[in-house]
Order: structure tokens, then sequence, then C-alpha cells
């Protein structure tokens, strides 16, 4: 059967869920302690006696957090390890019991181990940026609301309350990519387990062709492609990294003794992964290519008549409603927290106008700020 990086998606989501879980409970945390005495005259002092408390609090949750995030994120790999192994045992449509042996032989350890490993690995900048992030940003909140002159109590929760929807906008900074972008803690920790539970599918997936002696794959057709994965779409690709270029082959057909048949190979996977096939959020999968036996995909165009761009609309949307779930959650008053619901509804709105326009599928657990994504 096809294996695709979407296949480790829930196991994803159950790891973020870790994370976004942490990241509500410090924002959560820092409107609570900016809110006591905010009307005393010597809040800003007092709040400043406070951020060694703070920091100790934020430690104790970051290790925590780091703790069932690694134990959560290596079960993940060697789940995703193990179904992409069993996809390629049905693949082969091997007769009964050499199925039935095949799937009792063990994945690869060390290669389950080793792409735990980076994985884990991956995630150890974003314990430090929490660790740096929180505190910076108290300390920053503090400073502004306590620069006015003479603040009164009201003006000074309004201050905090502007600054404090800023941060809840942005989300806990997790990390910072190549090109710039700062990334919310919780979001950038899905999209990195999403991606090596993707890399440990396909990993399980072709190690086991390959000790079967399969060398050929074909990507699937996925409705709503980018542009990065549509040339691949429906081509024959080959598990040799050592001729990553086209090539055609004369090979035995599958099923019929002494024909054969002609194969326009496109290239190697490992060449096609790094032109961007199977990047985050890819839908595509890939399948073993029996010469003369595996029928190439058809494409067909979405039945809802939605392009790529509409399933981005959708996304940006789903960030919205997250942010404002985010600011509805560090509203200091009754009145801040309202006017945050009202704009959370009006996104999910425009998500319940757009999904049925355009024949979508609506995907709740990405508007939410307490479960992942």
């Amino acid at each position: 059967m096809p294996v695709s990086p979407a296949d480790g998606e829930d196991l994803a989501r159950e790891v973020g869920r870790i994370y976004q879980d942490a990241e509500a409970g410090l924002l959560e945390r820092l409107a609570r302690l900016l809110a006591e005495g905010i009307g005393l005259p010597n809040w800003a002092e007092r709040k400043l006696r406070a951020l060694g408390d703070l920091r100790a609090a934020v430690a104790q949750t970051t290790e925590a957090l780091r703790r069932d995030a690694d134990g959560a994120i290596r079960a993940a790999i060697g789940e995703a390890y193990r179904r992409g192994d069993r996809a390629a045992v049905a693949d082969l449509m091997l007769p009964e019991g050499q199925r039935a042996a095949a799937l009792r032989d063990l994945p690869n350890a060390h290669a389950v181990d080793r792409l735990a490993d980076a994985a884990v690995d991956e995630q150890q900048p974003v314990y430090r940026r929490i660790l740096r992030a929180v505190p910076d940003a108290y300390r920053q909140i503090v400073a502004r609301v306590s620069g006015g002159v003479l603040l009164g109590t009201q003006t000074r929760r309004q201050a905090a309350q502007r600054a404090l929807d800023q941060l809840a906008a942005r989300g806990v900074p997790g990390f910072t990519d190549r090109a710039g972008r700062s990334w919310e803690m919780a979001s950038y920790a899905e999209m990195a387990v999403r991606a090596a539970t993707g890399r440990a599918a396909v990993q399980g997936h072709t190690d086991r062709l390959r000790a079967m002696g399969q060398r050929l794959v074909i990507v699937s057709d996925a409705p709503l492609e980018c542009p990065l994965c549509r040339p691949w779409e429906g081509k024959v690709l080959t598990l040799d990294e050592h001729h990553p270029g086209p090539q055609t082959l004369t090979l035995p057909h599958a099923t019929r003794d002494g024909e054969t048949v002609t194969v326009h190979v496109a290239g190697s996977l490992a060449a096609a992964r790094a032109a961007g096939l199977f990047h985050p959020n890819c839908r595509h999968s890939v399948s073993a290519f029996l010469p003369g036996a595996t029928t190439r995909p058809q494409s067909l165009p979405h039945p809802g008549g939605a392009t790529y761009e509409d399933t981005q609309q959708q996304r940006y949307y789903e960030r919205q409603i997250r942010a404002w779930k985010r600011r509805q959650a560090t509203a200091m008053d009754d009145d801040a927290r309202r006017a945050a619901g009202a704009r959370v509804r009006a996104y999910q709105a425009r998500v319940r106008e757009l999904t049925r326009d355009k024949g979508l599928r609506r995907k709740p657990q990405r508007e939410q700020i307490h479960s992942a994504r």
C-alpha cells in the first residue's frame, strides 16, 4: 500500500499537543502574574521582584516539557517507521506465507534510533529559546507599561493588555529559520515532528522494499498539490541513489514470465526529495512500482474546484483563529476576552464559508490552542 509523510500526522499531533499545552500554560501564567496587584502604586517594582520566581517556574515547565516530548517523539518515530515497513510488505502482494514471515521480521532498530535521535535533537533549540523568551517578554511588558507618565490603573491595565495581545498573536517564539522567520514554539515543534515522522514512514517503507529486492517506486497524484511536488506526480523513481538522473530501463514483467517492459525512470527518490517532494504538509505518497502491473495515477481536478491557493487561505484563517484564541486566553478583563472571542468567531465563519464553497475538509484540530494542529 502507498506510504506518505502524511501517514505520521496523527502521531505528530499527539506530540504537538504537549507543546501546545505548555505554551498555553506559560501565556496564562504571564497574564495572571501581570494582573496581580496592577492597581498598586509599586506594581512595577513588585513585578520585577517576581522575575526570579517566574524564571524558576519557566525552567520547571520547560524541563517537564522536554521529558514528556522526548519520550513522545521517540515513540512516534518508531510507530511511523513500523507503519512504513508494514505498508511495503502489503505493496509487494506476497503469498500469504511470505507476507506473514515478513511481518514477523523486526524493523531496523538502528535506523529507528538514528531517526529518533535526530528528531529529539532538532527540538533542543526550542527549549533554550523558551528559557530566554518568556522572562524577556515579561520584563519588556513591565518596562513598557511602567514607562508611561503617571499611568492610572485602567490605563496601566490597557497597556499591559496591548503588550500581552502582541505576544499572544505571535505565540512563544521557539525557532528562527534560515529565512529569518520566527516560529511560534508549538507550531514549529509539530511541523518538525510531522516532517520527522514522515521521513521515518518513508524510510521504513523504502528500507523494506530494498531488503525485498524492489528498487522502483511510483509517486501518487494528490489533489491540490503545490508547485514543488507537481513535476513528480505519476513519475517512477529509483531507490538507487547512485543513479539520480532520468534513465530508461528494460525490465522483466512483474507477472508474466518471458515478457519485458520498458520503464522510464524520472530520477531517484533522494533527488526528488531534495527538489521538494515530501516537504512538510505534503500529501503525496509512494508505492512499489511493479513493471507491467502498476498503472500510473490519473490526474483529476478537485471536485469542488478548489486550488492550492484555497488551501493556503484556509491555513491562514486557522492561524488567525489560534492567534485570537491565545489573546482570549491572556485577556486581563472581560471586555478584552469578549473582543477576542468575537474575532475568533469571525474567522471561524470565514473557514466555514471557504470549506463549504470549495468542498474542502475543515480541520477543527488546526483551530485549537489546547490541542495539536
